[in-house]
C-alpha cells in the first residue's frame, strides 16, 4: 500500500513538473488521435447523412454494415493495416509501418463507422421535420444533405467527441501498426501497458491519470453540447 501511495505522488509529481517524456507521449497522442478523428468526420458526417436520406440499391445493407462495424475489434483493425503496410504488402512501398501516420489510418478505420452510425441516426431523425419543407422549396438531395449537416451541427459535434474518446482509449491497433517505439509511436495507453509490465507504476499511473481526465473533458463536452441543442430546441 505504501508502494501505491509513492508512485500516486510521483505520478502527480510528474504531471504538476510537465515531466519531458510524459509531455512528449500525451502531444503524440493527441496528434495521432484527432488527426484520426479529423479524417472520420470528413468521411463519416457525410456517409453518416447519405445513407439517411439517400436513396439508391444497397442502402440498407450499407448502413447495417456500417453498425457492425461500430463495434469491429481493434485487433481486426491493426492486424490488416499491419498487413497492408509491412514489406510485402500492397502500400508496403510508402513504408509506413511503425509510424504515427499507421497509428492514424488504425485510428481512422475505427472511428469512421462511429462517426457515420450516429450522424446517420442525428440526420434521420432531422430530416423528418425538414423533409417536407426542403421539398417545397425544391432543394435538391445534395442541398438537403447540406442543410441538415449544418442544422445538426451541435448534435453532430457529440458525435465528433464520441469518436475522440474512442481513439483516446485505443490500445491494439495501434500498438501492432505503431509499435510502440519510444519518442516515435508511443502513446498514452501503450506507454501505460509497458510502464505497468516494467513495474514503473508512477509514469503509468501519471498517464492514467490525464487519460482519465481527458475522458472527463471528453464526457462533460458532450453532455453540455446535448445541453446547447436541447435548449436551442426549445427556444
Amino acid at each position: 500500500m505504501q508502494d501505491f501511495w509513492a508512485a500516486l505522488a510521483q505520478a502527480f509529481a510528474l504531471i504538476l513538473g510537465a515531466e519531458a517524456e510524459l509531455v512528449e507521449i500525451i502531444g503524440l497522442s493527441l496528434r495521432v488521435s484527432l488527426s484520426a478523428v479529423a479524417i472520420a468526420c470528413v468521411i463519416g458526417l457525410p456517409l453518416g447523412a447519405v445513407l439517411a436520406v439517400g436513396r439508391f440499391p444497397g442502402r440498407l445493407a450499407l448502413s447495417v454494415l456500417v453498425n457492425a462495424l461500430m463495434g469491429l475489434p481493434p485487433v481486426v483493425v491493426g492486424l490488416t493495416v499491419y498487413l497492408v503496410l509491412s514489406a510485402s504488402g500492397p502500400l508496403g512501398v510508402l513504408q509506413l509501418l511503425y509510424t504515427p501516420a499507421a497509428m492514424i489510418i488504425a485510428q481512422t478505420i475505427l472511428v469512421t463507422p462511429i462517426i457515420a452510425a450516429l450522424t446517420r441516426q442525428v440526420i434521420e431523425d432531422l430530416s423528418g421535420e425538414y423533409d417536407e419543407m426542403l421539398r417545397a422549396m425544391g432543394v435538391s438531395r445534395a442541398g438537403m444533405i447540406a442543410t441538415l449537416l449544418w442544422d445538426a451541427r451541435y448534435s453532430l459535434l457529440t458525435a465528433a467527441l464520441a469518436g475522440t474518446g474512442r481513439a483516446l482509449a485505443e490500445v491494439g491497433a495501434v500498438l501492432i501498426v505503431g509499435g510502440n517505439i519510444n519518442h516515435v509511436t508511443r502513446t498514452m495507453t501503450t506507454a501505460i501497458a509497458l510502464e505497468t509490465s516494467k513495474g514503473e507504476l508512477a509514469m503509468a499511473l501519471a498517464l492514467g491519470i490525464i487519460l482519465v481526465t481527458l475522458s472527463v473533458i471528453v464526457s462533460a463536452c458532450v453532455m453540455g453540447l446535448r445541453a446547447s441543442a436541447a435548449r436551442m430546441a426549445y427556444a
